[in-house]
């Protein structure tokens, strides 16, 4: 069982930005995938970006257009997401998860989640 744990939200008026961190613990795996969604309210839970573990090979939604950028840290066992240019609309609740093998945009295909961590961001 592999726990996640987020940090790093908070209120940011647009135009700003904010670094996400999601540190993981328990048992992991080289092929192990690590992953942001968010969730507004009343939308449903939508795939931000990902990342392999093993090779730090990388997964954007297209609806991002570069202003994510997500990046690990080994030696912590951090993924980071790092969000620029924020607007109004990346208002959401961020949740890291992990699964195996290889990257998909489901949330149903995620084994671990975080707790979430609230990023909104004001106009």
């Amino acid at each position: 069982q592999v726990q996640l744990v987020e940090s790093g939200g908070g209120l940011v008026q647009a135009g700003g930005s904010l670094r996400l961190s999601c540190t993981a613990s328990g048992r992991t795996f080289t092929n192990y995938i690590m992953g942001w969604f968010r969730q507004a309210p009343g939308k449903e839970r939508e795939f931000v970006a990902a990342i392999t573990w093993s090779d730090s090979s990388t997964d954007y939604a297209d609806s991002q257009q570069g202003r994510f950028t997500i990046s690990r840290d080994n030696a912590k066992n951090t993924v980071y997401l790092q969000m620029n240019s924020l607007k109004p609309e990346d208002t959401a609740v961020y949740y890291c998860a992990g699964r195996q093998y290889f990257s998909t945009h489901n949330w149903s295909d995620y084994r671990d989640w975080g707790q979430g961590t609230q990023v909104t961001v004001s106009s």
